[in-house]
This record gives C-alpha cells, structure tokens and sequence, in this order.
C-alpha cells in the first residue's frame, strides 16, 4: 500500500490560503468533498474537527496529518496541502505547518490498512530530504512523484 495510490492531481493543492487550523481542514476538504468515496462531506469534516480537538495532529517539523476514522466515507480518501506562510496547527514542536495532509477511512472497514498508511506516510515525512522534495515539487504531478520515486 502506498501513498501514491491514492493521491489525485485534483486533491492536491500548492498554495493553500488558510492561516488557521479549521480553515486549512476546510480547503483541503474542498479537494476530495466530491470524491466517489464520499458520503457525506459534513459529516466528514465535522468528525475530522472532532478528532483535533482530542490532540494535534500538528506532528512537527512543519507537518500536520489531520485524519478521522469516520463513516462519512466508503473508502481511504486522502488530499494534500503546500503553505508557504504555515497555518497553526498546535504543533508539538510550536512551528507552523507547511505540509498538510487530509485523511480519511471508513471507521468500520479498513483499520489495518488505515493505520499502515498513516505510520508510512508519518515515517516518510521524518526525512527532511523528503519534506524537501514535497517543497521543491512545482505541480500536483510533481508532488505524485516525489512519492513515487519514494515508495519504489
């Protein structure tokens, strides 16, 4: 299972606007809302807003990896944000997030594979020779192949 799988052209944004938290959840939500995975994208977002009230999920390093196990989806959905400004996250380090990515999976189905993905792409985002691929990347098609070339 790989990241690359799943990660649309179209669920990828360069330039995310948000400065907040909420905000950038909401932007990057825009991007899957009308993914065929989708039942219910406010249901979807409200669960994942749920979810980072119980903890961050601003893991350090300039990355935050908000996700909820939810019922609002029928499968693993995924889209993935650059901000050059950062948007506050809460992180455990204290620094802005610059990467963020918008996780998904249903909560009855797929745990395993959920939580393999989530370790990886966690254990990928640890390298700062790969964060800084994901900044030097110059289109959604770039960003597809960083993790490609990573996930050989």
């Amino acid at each position: 299972m790989r990241i690359s799988d799943y990660l649309r052209k179209e669920t990828i944004s360069l330039n995310l606007k948000a400065t907040g938290k909420e905000a950038a959840i909401k932007e990057l939500g825009n991007l899957i809302c009308k993914a065929k995975e989708m039942k219910s994208y406010e249901k979807f977002l409200k669960d994942v807003l749920e979810r980072e009230k119980i903890n961050t999920t601003g893991i350090g390093d300039g990355v935050a990896i908000p996700h909820a196990r939810t019922d609002a989806v029928t499968g693993f959905v995924i889209a993935f944000g650059k901000s050059e400004e950062g948007v506050e996250f809460n992180s455990l380090d204290g620094k802005k997030a610059r990467l963020l990515f918008l996780m998904g999976t249903p909560e009855k189905a797929g745990l395993d594979e959920y939580l393999v993905l989530l370790a990886h792409l966690t254990r990928l985002l640890k390298e700062e020779s790969f964060r800084s691929s994901l900044f030097g990347a110059e289109s959604p098609a770039g960003i597809i192949n960083v993790f490609k070339n990573c996930e050989k």
